[in-house]
Protein backbone atom coordinates (compact mmCIF):
# COMPACT_ATOMS: atom_id res chain seq x y z
CA UNK A 1 0.00 0.00 0.00
CA UNK A 2 1.24 3.37 -1.34
CA UNK A 3 2.91 5.59 2.12
CA UNK A 4 3.44 9.32 2.32
CA UNK A 5 5.95 10.60 4.72
CA UNK A 6 6.77 14.19 5.10
CA UNK A 7 10.18 15.21 7.42
CA UNK A 8 9.85 18.91 9.52
CA UNK A 9 11.87 21.03 11.52
CA UNK A 10 14.22 23.86 11.37
CA UNK A 11 16.48 25.25 8.72
CA UNK A 12 19.87 23.29 8.85
CA UNK A 13 18.08 20.05 10.89
CA UNK A 14 18.77 17.24 8.46
CA UNK A 15 15.76 16.91 6.96
CA UNK A 16 17.23 16.57 3.68
CA UNK A 17 19.43 14.01 5.08
CA UNK A 18 16.75 12.02 7.06
CA UNK A 19 14.74 12.11 3.79
CA UNK A 20 17.75 10.64 1.65
CA UNK A 21 18.78 8.15 4.18
CA UNK A 22 15.20 6.74 4.67
CA UNK A 23 14.55 6.72 1.04
CA UNK A 24 17.71 4.65 0.28
CA UNK A 25 16.64 2.34 3.16
CA UNK A 26 12.75 2.15 2.51
CA UNK A 27 13.08 1.66 -1.01
CA UNK A 28 10.95 5.18 -1.46
CA UNK A 29 11.10 8.31 -3.70
CA UNK A 30 12.22 11.00 -2.05
CA UNK A 31 11.08 14.75 -3.07
CA UNK A 32 13.19 17.32 -1.94
CA UNK A 33 12.83 20.96 -0.97
CA UNK A 34 13.37 23.34 -3.17
CA UNK A 35 15.61 25.74 -1.97
CA UNK A 36 18.72 26.65 -4.05
CA UNK A 37 16.77 26.73 -6.89
CA UNK A 38 14.45 29.59 -5.30
CA UNK A 39 15.28 32.85 -7.54
CA UNK A 40 14.25 35.16 -4.79
CA UNK A 41 15.95 33.29 -1.24
CA UNK A 42 19.53 35.36 -1.45
CA UNK A 43 17.55 38.71 -2.25
CA UNK A 44 15.23 37.74 0.86
CA UNK A 45 18.28 37.04 3.37
CA UNK A 46 19.94 40.55 2.37
CA UNK A 47 16.42 42.35 2.33
CA UNK A 48 13.62 40.45 4.18
CA UNK A 49 11.12 42.60 3.88
CA UNK A 50 10.66 43.53 0.34
CA UNK A 51 11.10 40.12 -0.76
CA UNK A 52 9.36 37.91 1.96
CA UNK A 53 6.66 37.65 -0.04
CA UNK A 54 8.23 36.87 -3.57
CA UNK A 55 10.08 33.76 -1.67
CA UNK A 56 7.37 32.15 0.26
CA UNK A 57 4.84 32.60 -2.65
CA UNK A 58 7.59 30.54 -4.89
CA UNK A 59 7.80 28.06 -1.80
CA UNK A 60 4.22 27.71 -2.13
CA UNK A 61 3.49 26.79 -5.46
CA UNK A 62 6.72 24.19 -5.88
CA UNK A 63 4.85 22.78 -3.26
CA UNK A 64 1.85 22.70 -4.63
CA UNK A 65 3.51 21.19 -7.82
CA UNK A 66 5.24 18.52 -5.27
CA UNK A 67 1.81 17.88 -3.95
CA UNK A 68 0.35 16.91 -7.13
CA UNK A 69 3.19 14.42 -8.19
CA UNK A 70 3.25 13.16 -5.14
CA UNK A 71 -0.56 12.41 -5.73
CA UNK A 72 0.18 10.64 -9.14
CA UNK A 73 3.29 8.96 -7.98
CA UNK A 74 1.84 4.60 -7.87
CA UNK A 75 4.76 3.92 -5.37
CA UNK A 76 5.55 5.35 -1.75
CA UNK A 77 7.62 8.94 -0.96
CA UNK A 78 8.62 10.67 1.39
CA UNK A 79 9.02 14.91 1.15
CA UNK A 80 11.33 17.52 2.54
CA UNK A 81 9.48 19.59 4.59
CA UNK A 82 5.79 19.94 4.66
CA UNK A 83 3.30 22.53 3.17
CA UNK A 84 2.14 23.29 6.82
CA UNK A 85 5.46 24.72 8.05
CA UNK A 86 5.69 27.34 4.85
CA UNK A 87 2.54 29.25 6.20
CA UNK A 88 2.37 28.32 9.92
CA UNK A 89 5.69 28.60 10.99
CA UNK A 90 8.12 30.73 8.25
CA UNK A 91 5.20 33.55 6.62
CA UNK A 92 3.61 32.85 10.58
CA UNK A 93 7.23 34.57 11.87
CA UNK A 94 7.92 36.68 8.75
CA UNK A 95 4.59 38.70 9.95
CA UNK A 96 5.00 38.63 13.15
CA UNK A 97 8.52 40.21 12.79
CA UNK A 98 7.30 42.80 10.78
CA UNK A 99 9.14 41.39 7.75
CA UNK A 100 5.87 40.91 5.79
CA UNK A 101 3.01 43.76 5.66
CA UNK A 102 -0.64 42.79 7.09
CA UNK A 103 -2.14 43.19 3.15
CA UNK A 104 1.06 40.72 2.11
CA UNK A 105 0.31 38.31 5.08
CA UNK A 106 -3.29 38.06 4.52
CA UNK A 107 -3.09 37.48 0.83
CA UNK A 108 -0.28 34.69 1.33
CA UNK A 109 -2.88 32.98 4.20
CA UNK A 110 -5.67 33.05 1.61
CA UNK A 111 -3.72 31.43 -0.69
CA UNK A 112 -2.66 29.00 1.30
CA UNK A 113 -6.04 28.49 3.77
CA UNK A 114 -8.28 28.40 -0.03
CA UNK A 115 -6.23 25.10 -1.41
CA UNK A 116 -5.68 23.30 2.12
CA UNK A 117 -8.48 21.46 2.23
CA UNK A 118 -8.08 19.91 -1.18
CA UNK A 119 -4.35 18.19 -0.82
CA UNK A 120 -4.41 14.84 1.65
CA UNK A 121 -2.27 15.11 4.33
CA UNK A 122 0.59 12.63 4.88
CA UNK A 123 0.19 9.38 6.66
CA UNK A 124 2.95 10.36 8.99
CA UNK A 125 4.73 13.68 9.69
CA UNK A 126 8.21 13.44 11.28
CA UNK A 127 9.34 16.32 13.27
CA UNK A 128 12.92 16.86 13.33
CA UNK A 129 13.89 18.63 16.95
CA UNK A 130 17.12 20.75 17.87
CA UNK A 131 18.52 23.34 19.84
CA UNK A 132 19.91 26.55 18.19
CA UNK A 133 23.21 25.34 18.55
CA UNK A 134 22.89 22.37 16.88
CA UNK A 135 21.24 24.15 14.14
CA UNK A 136 24.21 26.55 13.72
CA UNK A 137 27.00 23.77 13.17
CA UNK A 138 24.55 22.03 10.97
CA UNK A 139 24.18 25.16 8.91
CA UNK A 140 27.52 26.00 8.72
CA UNK A 141 28.90 22.72 7.72
CA UNK A 142 26.71 22.64 4.52
CA UNK A 143 27.81 26.21 3.54
CA UNK A 144 25.43 28.02 2.08
CA UNK A 145 26.88 31.55 1.21
CA UNK A 146 23.24 33.09 1.45
CA UNK A 147 22.87 31.36 5.21
CA UNK A 148 25.66 32.81 6.79
CA UNK A 149 24.23 35.59 8.51
CA UNK A 150 21.21 34.00 9.99
CA UNK A 151 20.75 35.42 13.43
CA UNK A 152 21.16 33.40 16.40
CA UNK A 153 17.29 35.37 17.23
CA UNK A 154 15.94 34.38 14.18
CA UNK A 155 16.86 30.29 14.42
CA UNK A 156 14.96 30.68 18.21
CA UNK A 157 12.01 32.66 16.72
CA UNK A 158 11.54 29.78 14.26
CA UNK A 159 11.89 27.33 17.16
CA UNK A 160 9.39 28.57 19.45
CA UNK A 161 6.96 28.36 16.17
CA UNK A 162 8.03 25.28 15.63
CA UNK A 163 6.90 24.08 19.24
CA UNK A 164 4.00 25.79 18.94
CA UNK A 165 3.28 23.88 15.67
CA UNK A 166 3.98 20.92 16.90
CA UNK A 167 1.88 21.04 19.98
CA UNK A 168 -1.12 21.67 17.91
CA UNK A 169 -0.69 19.83 15.05
CA UNK A 170 -3.48 17.64 13.93
CA UNK A 171 -3.41 17.18 10.34
CA UNK A 172 -2.00 13.43 11.33
CA UNK A 173 0.57 11.62 13.21
CA UNK A 174 3.63 13.39 14.57
CA UNK A 175 6.40 11.59 15.27
CA UNK A 176 9.05 13.79 17.35
CA UNK A 177 12.35 12.57 16.93
CA UNK A 178 15.73 14.72 19.07
CA UNK A 179 17.47 15.72 16.55
CA UNK A 180 20.31 16.85 19.39
CA UNK A 181 20.79 13.14 20.17
CA UNK A 182 20.79 11.76 17.23
CA UNK A 183 22.65 11.84 14.32
CA UNK A 184 21.42 10.01 11.64
CA UNK A 185 24.32 11.27 8.98
CA UNK A 186 27.05 10.02 11.34
CA UNK A 187 25.67 7.09 12.94
CA UNK A 188 23.48 4.55 11.38
CA UNK A 189 21.99 3.09 14.61
CA UNK A 190 20.36 6.09 14.67
CA UNK A 191 18.77 5.70 11.42
CA UNK A 192 18.03 1.77 11.99
CA UNK A 193 15.73 3.15 15.15
CA UNK A 194 14.02 5.19 12.96
CA UNK A 195 13.50 2.76 10.20
CA UNK A 196 12.73 0.40 12.85
CA UNK A 197 10.03 2.42 14.29
CA UNK A 198 8.19 2.94 10.97
CA UNK A 199 8.28 -0.27 10.37
CA UNK A 200 7.24 -2.35 13.35
CA UNK A 201 5.23 0.71 15.02
CA UNK A 202 3.38 2.25 12.05
CA UNK A 203 3.59 0.78 9.03
CA UNK A 204 3.36 -3.05 10.29
CA UNK A 205 3.20 -4.10 6.40
CA UNK A 206 6.59 -2.82 5.70
CA UNK A 207 8.29 -5.39 7.98
CA UNK A 208 7.34 -7.89 4.77
CA UNK A 209 9.67 -5.44 2.70
CA UNK A 210 12.18 -3.52 4.63
CA UNK A 211 15.76 -5.41 3.76
CA UNK A 212 17.03 -7.29 6.62
CA UNK A 213 19.94 -6.28 8.83
CA UNK A 214 22.07 -8.49 10.27
CA UNK A 215 20.47 -9.08 14.04
CA UNK A 216 22.74 -7.88 16.80
CA UNK A 217 22.14 -5.67 20.03
CA UNK A 218 21.51 -2.28 18.97
CA UNK A 219 24.04 0.76 19.55
CA UNK A 220 21.90 3.40 21.08
CA UNK A 221 23.34 6.24 23.29
CA UNK A 222 22.56 5.66 26.79
CA UNK A 223 21.74 9.69 27.00
CA UNK A 224 19.53 9.64 24.05
CA UNK A 225 15.75 9.38 24.66
CA UNK A 226 13.72 6.24 23.08
CA UNK A 227 11.55 6.63 20.41
CA UNK A 228 7.92 6.62 21.41
CA UNK A 229 7.01 2.99 21.02
CA UNK A 230 9.91 1.60 21.07
CA UNK A 231 9.77 -1.54 23.06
Amino acid sequence: MKKFIAIAGNMGVGKSALTKLLSERLGWEPFYEAVDDNPYLADFYQDMRKWSFHSQIFFLSRKLRYYLEIINRPGSVIQDRTIYEDAEIFAENLYRQGYMSERDYHTYRGVYEAILPFLPPPDLVIYLQASVPTLQRRIALRGREFERNISVEYLEQLNQLYEEWARNFTACPLLVVPADEMDFVKHSAHLEQIASWLAFKKFPELFKTLPHRRRGRRKIPAQQRELPGWE
